[in-house]
């Protein structure tokens, strides 16, 4: 038997609960993600886990936005700070801790990046993102100490639910240790952001369903679901070139995340719909550089099938 459920109130005038809609309403002002780099590395990268990173990560640990690793944390917020007050004239500030894995050190070494920022004028909270095997018992505990003391959020890259997937793309860890970072975090009652990514080397939109099925019955607050996008360097390229990997088109990327999103339950933040990348940098989909032009499409085919996010959430929950 099919229930459905009524759009709620809290989308506002959009068809899916955007992270944007809920900073407004709990800061009651424009919050302002400022990418940064905190110097760190990853454990695929250096050898305790694997070599060679994610194969679809660029040379600046998907942190291509973010501030330049040469300047320190606070050159760093400012610069990156000035720049965003081109595009909104105020607002405050969330420090994002994009680039690599942002808990690879110890926890004094997070602390003195973590508690520099928060001091910054007009920062009301952070968001974190690092790797689910990057959790330690010390750590965990200092991010408790920050829950309590500021707004928090820690962005957990999942990617896929497939371990051939994960293995394709050298991601280093299984699906077990990702729920169960998210478990450490939940503990203790920390928001947290799945990252996955639709069009995966080999993966099928089914497959694709499979990731956010699984997403939509753990415990996390929010989503970030991303279009992979190739850039040169990497060593997606390799399996680009062996017709390994092929580049979604435009209506069937717009078409797969309004499928996502309908099963997705109605109060998971989205905090983001798409992926971009440098220009300069990107082999392909040429056509994800429009970001607003996707952002339009996903509204309108929603509004189309009088849809939204969560519509089918409660017949959704389906084991792989």
């Amino acid at each position: 038997m099919t229930h459905l459920i009524e759009r709620p109130s809290y989308f506002g005038d959009k068809r899916y609960y955007t992270w944007n809609q809920h900073l407004k309403s709990h800061f009651g002002d424009k919050i302002i993600k400022i990418p940064l780099d905190g110097g760190f590395d990853c454990p695929n990268r250096d050898g305790k886990a694997a070599f060679g990173g994610c194969t679809f990560c660029s040379q600046s640990g998907s942190g291509d936005f973010a501030g330049n690793r040469r300047d320190d944390i606070i050159t760093q917020f400012h610069t990156v700070k000035e720049r965003m007050h081109t595009k909104w004239k105020k607002g405050k500030y969330i420090g994002y801790f994009q680039a690599f894995t942002n808990t690879y050190a110890p926890v004094d070494q997070l602390k003195e990046l973590y508690e520099t920022v928060l001091e910054q004028e007009g920062v009301v909270g952070l968001s974190i993102a690092t790797r689910p095997d990057c959790l330690p018992e010390d750590v965990i505990e200092y991010l408790a100490d920050l829950n309590k003391r500021t707004y928090l959020w820690v962005e957990l890259g999942l990617q896929t639910v497939h371990e051939r997937t994960a293995m394709l793309i050298n991601r280093a860890h299984d699906y077990p240790t990702y729920v169960e970072g998210v478990e450490k975090l939940r503990k203790h009652n920390i928001n947290v952001c799945s990252h996955i990514i639709n069009g995966l080397p080999l993966e099928t939109p089914e497959m694709m369903m499979e990731t956010a099925r699984e997403v939509a019955k753990l415990d996390v607050q929010g989503i970030k679901i991303h279009l992979l996008h190739l850039l040169k360097k990497t060593p997606l390229v390799k399996q680009y070139e062996q017709g390994m990997l092929d580049f979604l088109d435009f209506d069937t990327y717009v078409n797969l995340v309004c499928d996502q999103l309908e099963i997705l339950p109605p109060n998971m933040m989205i905090h983001r719909l798409t992926g971009d990348g440098p220009s300069d940098l990107l082999v392909g989909p040429m056509w994800s550089l429009n970001k607003w032009k996707v952002l339009n499409a996903i509204e309108s085919e929603l509004k189309r099938r009088n849809s939204f996010q969560g519509k089918l959430y409660k017949t959704s929950e389906v084991s792989l």
